[in-house]
């Protein structure tokens, strides 16, 4: 697996400008910003888009940008969009293949809206597609990023989805909110807003607790938060609170601040730029910002298995940075080749790192606890070598 691994650095280790070149008011900040809007925040109950919901949105971009911001939006809404055009109302359809026909007509209409309502306010938007393999290979990943940074260069707004008409389960993001965490990283911005149908995060399901209040600033995202996030979405959306948490934790390990906040909240996106208190829920950026690459394998790429590690090798990939040996793995979970992503667990199951393996699973079952000096001569010690491993 190739990445870049200084994606968010140009010659000589400097950050990149990615607004560089653009017209902008002189003495005015500029600020990068990626705008993630849920499906439920542009449909109504049908899954029809709601026009009004993307004017509001746009306009609140116009106003960004004629101050010297400026804003990459990735939307949802392609498979939404295109169900009651094509009379399938109702349930979502399972079949993959229909879906993705369902997009390529959804995301046609979709953009289109966008189109109409950035032109009310003389700006032009640009269509971006992006699938996994779009990050994964470091060609494709620099070729994406050089067409969002032209695309802004030029003073057109971005327009990101995933390209739902050909990714399939093996091959996808699985939500927008994901999508928008990496895109974030990709153009380097200094903040992620995630709008969606509730205020931000709270300290209780709302449906279920009435007394529930916001959470309006959050240092890191630890399995507490992520218990009360819920995984539930709705009906025409494929994420919850839940992944927005995920994509908010992944967005700080790349340095970028994130707001989650109420689509419908008048100004959301001027008072999430502000840093305007309670406008939603505000995650910290890291001050350490984790390299694409390692951003990719901690939060990106999905798990094939998991590895379960003896105390020892634990302290010496947390403490002391080594890789995961052989000598250390006490038990394997799940049938993973060379190269995959896998879990590492301590002897009490709790996961604290990840890592793409040198080894397939029946080769590190059949070698676990055998130091480096019993192995035959061709085999690597190493399970998860410390380039390829993020400590979580």
């Amino acid at each position: 697996m190739s990445f870049d691994a200084s994606a968010r650095e140009g010659s000589g280790g400097t950050p990149l400008d990615t607004t560089a070149g653009l017209d902008v008011n002189p003495g005015v900040p500029r600020r990068l910003v990626v705008v993630k809007i849920g499906t439920s925040s542009l449909t109504d109950e049908t899954g029809a888009i709601q026009p009004e919901s993307i004017e509001k949105l746009c306009a609140e971009v116009a106003d960004a940008w004629a101050g010297g911001d400026r804003v990459v939006v990735v939307t949802s809404g392609a498979i939404a969009a295109g169900l009651p055009i094509l009379g399938m109302g109702g349930a979502r359809p399972t079949d993959m293949g229909l879906l993705q026909a369902v997009a390529a007509v959804g995301q046609a209409h979709l953009v289109g809206f966008y189109n109409e309502a950035l032109a009310a306010h003389g700006l032009v938007s640009g269509q971006a597609l992006l699938t996994p393999g779009d990050f994964v290979s470091r060609q494709q990943y620099l070729h994406a990023r050089q067409t969002l940074r032209i695309l802004l260069e030029l003073g057109v707004v971005p327009i990101v989805n995933e390209n739902d008409a050909i990714a399939d389960d093996e091959i996808r993001f699985g939500d927008n909110d994901r999508l928008a965490a990496i895109v974030s990283h990709l153009v380097g911005a200094h903040l992620l807003v995630i709008l969606t149908d509730t205020p931000g995060l709270l300290t209780a399901d709302p449906r279920l607790d009435r007394e529930a209040s916001l959470i309006e600033e959050v240092e890191a995202v630890d399995h507490d938060l992520e218990s009360i996030a819920g995984s539930a979405g709705t009906s025409r959306g494929s994420g919850g609170m839940a992944s927005k948490l995920a994509a908010a934790r992944m967005a700080a390990w790349s340095g970028v601040r994130t707001v989650i906040a109420a689509a419908a909240r008048p100004n959301v996106l001027a008072d999430a730029i502000a840093g305007v208190a309670g406008v939603g829920t505000t995650f910290v950026a890291r001050s350490s910002r984790l390299p694409a690459r390692k951003l990719w394998i901690a939060f990106a790429v999905g798990a094939a298995g998991a590895v379960k590690v003896d105390d020892g090798a634990r302290e010496a990939l947390v403490a002391r940075g080594g890789s995961l040996l052989l000598a250390g793995v006490r038990e394997v979970v799940g049938d993973f080749g060379e190269g995959d992503a896998v879990d590492v667990a301590g002897l009490d199951g709790v996961t604290f790192a990840k890592g793409l393996v040198r080894h397939p699973a029946w080769r590190v079952r059949a070698l676990a606890g055998r130091r480096s000096s019993e192995l035959p001569s061709e085999v690597p010690a190493e399970v998860v070598h410390r380039d390829d491993m993020v400590i979580l």
